[in-house]
């Protein structure tokens, strides 16, 4: 009997790139999500942002640029000329990941699993950015 092996096919990394932004974001979502049932957190949330001060426009302002980032790379990492995506990639998952952690001292243990899991899809895309394929110029 014929062994077969099972069809695959070259993902492009732009693709990689844009599916782990996404899988980011889903992230992001439930855990901002999952945090609203945390017991005082509507108090906490009016009384301010962490470190961005007390809740005000521009701290809701901050924060939306902040989660709108990974929402805006699903789409530059696929439009973006390669060498501009690479780096774009490279930079702003680096960039974010270092914000994670440092928003994770004293965290309740569901924020501290999301976190673990966006650090190891954004260490992904740091990754893939960096060994994105080369061709060879004619």
């Amino acid at each position: 009997m014929a062994r077969t092996r099972l069809e695959d096919l070259k993902v492009h990394v732009r693709f990689k790139l844009s599916a782990l932004w996404a899988a980011i974001m889903s992230c992001y979502i439930y855990g901002d999500f999952w945090g609203l049932y945390r017991p005082g957190n509507l108090k906490d949330m009016l009384d301010g942002i962490g470190p961005l001060g007390p809740t005000s426009q521009g701290s809701l302002v901050a924060v939306s640029v902040l989660v709108a980032v990974p929402a805006v790379m699903i789409f530059l990492s696929l439009a973006l000329p390669a060498a501009f995506a690479r780096w774009l990639n490279l930079l702003i998952s680096i960039a974010l990941t270092a914000i994670i952690l440092a928003t994770l001292p004293g965290a309740w243990a569901f924020y501290v699993f999301m976190s673990c899991v966006e650090i190891a899809l954004q260490l992904g895309i740091a990754w893939y950015a960096w060994r994105w394929p080369r061709q060879i110029a004619s």
